[in-house]
């Protein structure tokens, strides 16, 4: 089996997934942190949630998935799952997201 099916599909559920908070929060105009280092401005986490999207296409478009879509589907949506679970579980720990919730 071909290698890049299976590494470029999970790699592109990671992306795919990543780029959702960036995007959603810039086009809401608020700030999120970035790997840039501190939180972002909107702009900028609009412009770093559309980066994701587009290595994600192109992960995609590079797997050959047309080959085999029900492996490459099964394979962006466990690599969307980690992703989402470990964001999940960071974004729970962090200090300046969780100073305002109640426990």
């Amino acid at each position: 089996m071909d290698w890049q099916l299976y590494v470029y599909s999970f790699l592109a559920g990671i992306l795919g997934a990543n780029g959702i908070p960036h995007f959603v929060k810039g086009i809401t105009g608020l700030k999120h942190q970035t790997p840039f280092g501190r939180p972002s401005s909107a702009v900028v986490n609009v412009v770093w949630g559309w980066v994701n999207f587009v290595v994600a296409g192109l992960l995609l478009y590079w797997a050959n998935v047309h080959l085999h879509l029900l492996r490459a589907f099964a394979l962006v949506a466990v690599g969307a799952l980690i992703i989402a679970l470990v964001l999940a579980y960071s974004w729970s720990k962090h200090p300046e997201v969780n100073k305002n919730s109640t426990k």
